[in-house]
């Protein structure tokens, strides 16, 4: 590390980043590597999540449109099975679950109550697995918002260190020895914070968003149990 007087030049960003000891450079590295990692995860959920909402919302348009249960169904059956179950949305899913479970009760003779008991049971499973699919890599977003910070704090605690381990090699100390290793060492922290206040407010509003899905999810299941309990025990469950 530099302890003689530095120049205006050498504080720039980058020169303190080089200046800095191969630990702080090593923390400042895992840093950077970790926010260029949570934004990749942002733009991914971001897009990820607006195509699921709107997949959700043309599916449920759909549904109530008033077109033929068993007609959904077949549709649904072929947009999620296979290699085409990317295509389809989480609410159509459910519904397959649900639709397919129900048909097979039914082909069984089976009472209507263990009909809909069967259903319902087949939509949760499928929603349990939604949501988990869903949550994908937002835990990831809290660890690098909760840990960044401290990460940074310990390249700059470390960093201190290192500068004052240098001065103390010096007969005099002057606030033009000192400012250097403070000055890189700080520059830790905020790569830190950098990482991690972008990760924390995504989070937020991730956690948000995947809430509101949830309930969307939560009440279609309510919705179509409805439906299929007035059809429980017919021949065709076509009626809303």
């Amino acid at each position: 590390m530099t302890t003689a007087a530095a120049s205006p030049a050498d504080f720039s960003l980058i020169s303190l980043v080089l200046q800095a000891s191969p630990v702080v450079q090593l923390v400042m590295a895992g840093l950077l590597l970790t926010s260029l990692a949570s934004w990749a995860v942002i733009f991914g959920k971001l897009f990820g999540l607006r195509r699921l909402r709107q997949g959700n919302e043309d599916f449920e348009r759909e549904f109530w449109s008033g077109k033929n249960l068993n007609d959904l169904y077949s549709t649904a059956a072929a947009r999620t099975s296979g290699g085409q179950a990317e295509d389809s949305a989480p609410m159509q899913r459910i519904f397959a679950s649900g639709m397919r479970e129900f048909l097979k009760l039914r082909e069984r003779r089976l009472d209507p109550g263990s009909q809909l008991d069967g259903a319902r049971r087949a939509m949760r499973a499928s929603l349990t697995r939604e949501l988990d699919a869903i949550e994908g890599n937002v835990g990831f977003l809290a660890s690098v918002g909760s840990v960044s910070p401290y990460v940074g704090l310990f390249g700059t605690v470390w960093g201190i260190m290192h500068a004052f381990v240098g001065l103390s090699q010096l007969q005099q100390v002057s606030l033009a020895t000192v400012a250097p290793g403070i000055a890189e060492a700080l520059v830790a922290t905020a790569i830190g914070l950098f990482a991690a206040i972008p990760a924390v407010i995504a989070y937020n509003r991730f956690a948000r968003d995947i809430d509101r899905i949830a309930i969307q999810l939560e009440s279609f299941i309510e919705e179509f149990s409805n439906i299929l309990q007035r059809n429980a025990g017919a021949q065709t469950p076509a009626a809303r």
